[in-house]
């Protein structure tokens, strides 16, 4: 449950604040005329996000006779042989899902500080160069675009929580980011939104780290690397409800708050050594 609540309460608030960029540009612009394209988009965004994540969903839990009949007529033996091997499928998923949220972290931290700069950059490139309907598409491609890989990120992440009480953790996620969201809206100044990005991409990295070893566990128990056996046995241990797996989750909140209280830490060290020149100079006439 912890884990699909830090799930969407981080790309759920990460999304909110692309839409935010997004209409505060066309607001200082003065093209509030394309801000419905923003709302169409979102809308679509969301469709094929969730279709995404359902069509995700059934190839992972398929069962293999249903695939074998209806499916195999259709595809040929070896992508049915695919589908049908439910920890294949699970494996390649879960690849799928590290290098997919491994690159996007790993952007958010590099392009982090100039992201509203670039958005904002290629806003202009389709909206102000290309007026009318053109403009209109363009803002509305480029938000389905942007929307939509948050939404294929959260999926392929939920698909990696095995628990029954998922969707609890991703409603309660889901309340957190639009109560953070409002927050934000009001009160922005007193919420530091780098570090939020930072300890919640220290624990989806964290969340990595498991779904590896899940990973090497279901390609051992597919056959399909060496000593399968024994790598199998060796990492039952990490599962969800191995004897490590289980406490997983609390390593992982352990290592974000240990980084939170270390940055705060650093921080406060930095404002007391930072002395500022005005006091300083009235220090000195003072004396």
């Amino acid at each position: 449950m912890l884990q699909s609540f830090i799930i969407i309460l981080r790309e759920g608030f990460e999304s909110f604040l692309l839409v935010a960029v997004i209409l505060s540009y066309l607001r200082k612009s003065r093209q509030r005329q394309l801000a419905p394209a923003v709302y169409w988009a979102i809308g679509v965004a969301l469709a094929i996000s969730g279709g995404l994540g359902y069509l995700l969903f059934k190839m992972q839990t398929g069962s293999q006779d249903v695939i074998e009949h209806y499916l195999g007529p259709r595809i040929g033996p070896s992508l049915t042989w695919f589908l049908a091997n439910e920890s294949l499928r699970e494996a390649v998923l879960g690849v799928v899902a590290i290098v997919m949220v491994l690159s996007l972290v790993i952007y958010m931290w590099r392009a982090g500080p100039n992201l509203k700069e670039r958005m904002e950059g290629r806003l202009g490139e389709v909206s102000v160069s290309h007026p009318g309907w053109t403009a209109f598409a363009g803002v509305f491609l480029f938000t389905v675009l942007t929307i939509s890989r948050e939404g294929m990120e959260t999926a392929l992440l939920l698909l990696q929580v095995r628990s029954p009480r998922l969707i609890w953790g991703a409603l309660l996620g889901l309340g957190a980011a639009i109560a953070m969201a409002w927050a934000w809206a009001q009160f922005g100044h007193l919420i530091n939104v780098k570090r939020f990005f930072q300890v919640t991409g220290i624990f989806l990295l964290l969340f990595m780290a498991q779904v590896a070893i899940y990973t090497l566990h279901e390609f051992a128990e597919a056959g399909l690397l060496p000593n399968s056996e024994a790598l199998h046995t060796a990492t039952e241990k990490f599962s969800a409800d191995g004897l490590y797996g289980k406490w997983f989750s609390v390593v992982m909140v352990g290592a974000c708050a240990a980084w939170l209280l270390g940055a705060w830490l650093i921080d406060r060290l930095r404002n007391n050594n930072s002395v500022n020149p005005a006091v300083l100079a009235n220090l000195n006439q003072g004396r």
